[in-house]
């Protein structure tokens, strides 16, 4: 008897399994059929109307996050020169560059000084 319990108790979460991944599918399939439609009649819209057919794109360029982090050191760095800087820290135009005089640098003793090219 325990053999036929555990046999039907498989086979329906088997059956269980097998209906929530074909509702899955089913859900997804939809949804890309939607989206396919919705591509077809705004296409279809546009050349009945004379306009140009416009793909879809991103409307978020990935290279302005690069472009932002690595080109404006005067936004990141204009809250830097408003602080005070440590007594004995000169700013050069190498530490310009940067963006300023990184906190503790007056007190580093290991390091030999050189002109930048």
């Amino acid at each position: 008897m325990n053999d036929f319990v555990a046999g039907v108790v498989s086979f329906l979460l088997r059956l269980v399994v097998i209906a929530m991944g074909l509702v899955l599918f089913a859900s997804l399939l939809v949804a890309a059929m939607l989206l396919a439609l919705v591509w077809v009649l705004r296409a279809g819209w546009a050349r009945l109307t004379g306009r140009p057919v416009t793909p879809w794109v991103m409307g978020v360029d990935p290279r302005t996050g690069f472009s932002t982090v690595f080109r404006s050191t005067q936004r990141w760095s204009a809250g830097r020169r408003g602080n005070s800087a440590p007594e004995g820290a000169s700013e050069d135009a190498a530490a310009s560059r940067r963006g300023g005089i990184l906190p503790g640098a007056a007190q580093v003793t290991d390091v030999e000084a050189r002109e930048v090219r």
